[in-house]
């Protein structure tokens, strides 16, 4: 498997690993095994950061990877595809607050960010999975491009 395809699956491994782990430290906080809480939601980041590393690595040295599919659909994937970059970002952003809140002792806050930023991670994830199917199962292309010409054309 070359790396146009390995690193994509990888990456998108991670990013679904860390949702399920963020479903889990969800639960345990709800349970109040919050040591528990921290571990798991600690390795969720880690995973989230390896999808970064990957992603971007491959972005920067790679390419990405060009819609291939039936032209009638392009508009279609690219709002779709627009909104997974904005939740994703999103997610990140309130993801890195969540963290440094709970590490601050800053608990309500933490709480009542922290649920909607799980939700928020979930989207990012679901929507970032069938970015890949569309992209690598259903309409797999050749080649990476630069990114700019991958999503315009």
């Amino acid at each position: 498997m070359d790396l146009n395809i390995l690193m994509p699956t990888v990456s998108t491994f991670f990013i679904v690993l860390s949702a399920v782990l963020v479903a889990f430290g969800w639960r345990l906080a709800i349970q109040r095994k919050l040591e528990q809480h921290q571990k798991v939601m600690v390795y969720a980041a880690v995973a989230a950061i390896l999808f970064f590393i990957i992603y971007a690595s491959r972005t920067i040295f790679i390419g990405s990877t060009p819609y291939n599919g039936p032209e009638g659909l392009k508009p279609y994937y690219l709002v779709f595809l627009l909104f997974h970059i904005v939740l994703a970002t999103v997610a990140a952003v309130f993801g890195i607050t969540t963290i440094t809140l709970g590490y601050k002792k800053k608990f309500k806050k933490h709480r009542r960010l922290g649920r909607f930023t799980s939700i928020i991670w979930f989207f990012t994830a679901i929507t970032g999975v069938a970015v890949y199917s569309i992209l690598y199962v259903l309409y797999p292309a050749a080649d990476a491009k630069p990114l700019f010409e991958a999503i315009f054309g």
